[in-house]
């Protein structure tokens, strides 16, 4: 599955065409983020993402969980939104 890793710094409306692109060919994405602001940036891209998908007949659904993830050899949690279509 594609992973679309989110920074507070990640402009919404490129990530929400990376995430469009993605759910047309495979159906389903997955973001992962860490921080408040990173989570900030993937909902707007999630809802820009709904925007860009929807004149296709294509409805996203977002599924919200934690998973822990290594960054620099440090463990932390990150929040993931699984995306598939529907």
């Amino acid at each position: 599955m594609e992973v679309l890793k989110v920074s507070a710094n990640s402009k919404p409306k490129a990530v929400a065409g990376a995430l469009a692109a993605v759910v047309r060919e495979h159906g389903s994405a997955e973001i992962q983020s860490v921080g408040a602001g990173a989570v900030n940036q993937a909902i707007k891209s999630i809802a820009i993402a709904r925007g860009f998908v929807s004149p296709n007949g294509i409805d996203l659904v977002c599924i919200p969980a934690f998973t822990e993830i290594e960054i620099d050899g440090e463990e932390r949690t990150a929040i993931k939104f699984y995306i598939e279509s529907r």
